[in-house]
């Protein structure tokens, strides 16, 4: 569905690419957890996926579509929630009124459904919201888009525990067998139940490009007093509980429930490549 060619990019201005023959692809119907330090160029990914970021060179294609071009058939089918932004002063069914047309697919049962589970009534005005009110809105109407790929960065970000416990049953309501969801984020606890497929990024390359199937057949995650450190640990972390401890799966082990943290730092320390 997503298939990055080659891609070399650099910010006006900037002394140093973000991307330098970067590739990397993405398939359908999966929600991908896209992770990596500051800098790494997660959002700017997710921009140029979009197309409201051109590469410098290289491809980058979205249903065989270039992105770049930003044709109607690619944008219709492409929905970016970024990190922060401003909402009209406008009620919500002034906005979905105006915006809906766009989106051939657009669902008023969904969004209503997406609201009931952010708590909030479909009768509101935009410009009266709190910050977090006003992501969940967003949010909602993003799902309602029902385009086949979504993007989503840092969408915890200014919500409350309550409301991030929400924001996974919406996401995972929003989900259905047509539809890509890429989500970057540092906030890696409050994705990890979501995701099907982990994808890390740094120094301008691919760390780590699988499925969390595959990582969960292959490595437990389980936690392990000191005496009980053996060599086939992997990667482990200090904590209350004695150590967080990354080790091979044996035949027969029961699978272990995924510790994205404790993953993306042995990724990073180059002790897991699959």
């Amino acid at each position: 569905m997503i298939e990055i060619k080659d891609i070399s990019y650099r910010y006006a201005g900037g002394k140093a690419s973000v991307f330098d023959h970067f590739s990397l692809t993405l398939k359908e119907n999966s929600i991908y957890g896209l992770l990596g330090k500051n800098g790494t160029g997660k959002s700017t990914l997710l921009y140029l996926i979009s197309g409201l970021l051109r590469q410098k060179s290289g491809s980058v294609k979205v249903d065989g579509m270039e992105s770049r071009d930003r044709r109607p058939e690619m944008l219709r089918e492409v929905f970016l929630v970024p990190e922060e932004h401003e909402l009209p002063p406008l009620s919500l069914k002034a906005y979905v009124k105006m915006n809906e047309p766009f989106y051939p697919h657009f669902s008023h049962e969904l969004l209503h459904s997406c609201l009931r589970e952010f708590e909030l009534p479909a009768d509101i005005r935009l410009n009266e919201l709190s910050m977090g009110q006003k992501k969940k809105v967003f949010m909602s109407f993003a799902l309602a888009t029902n385009t086949r790929l979504l993007l989503l960065d840092e969408p915890t970000n200014g919500l409350d525990i309550p409301s991030k416990s929400q924001f996974r049953k919406v996401v995972a309501n929003g989900m259905n067998r047509d539809r890509t969801i890429i989500i970057s984020t540092h906030q890696v606890h409050d994705v990890e139940q979501l995701l099907d497929h982990i994808v890390v990024l740094n120094n301008k390359q691919v760390l780590l490009n699988a499925s969390t199937a595959d990582i969960t057949s292959k490595f437990s995650f389980t936690y392990r007093l000191p005496t009980e450190m053996g060599s086939d640990v992997i990667y482990a972390e200090p904590n209350i509980q004695g150590n967080a401890v990354i080790a091979p799966r044996k035949a027969g082990e029961a699978e272990t429930p995924l510790n994205l943290e404790l993953l993306f730092n042995a990724v990073n320390k180059n002790l897991i490549n699959l």
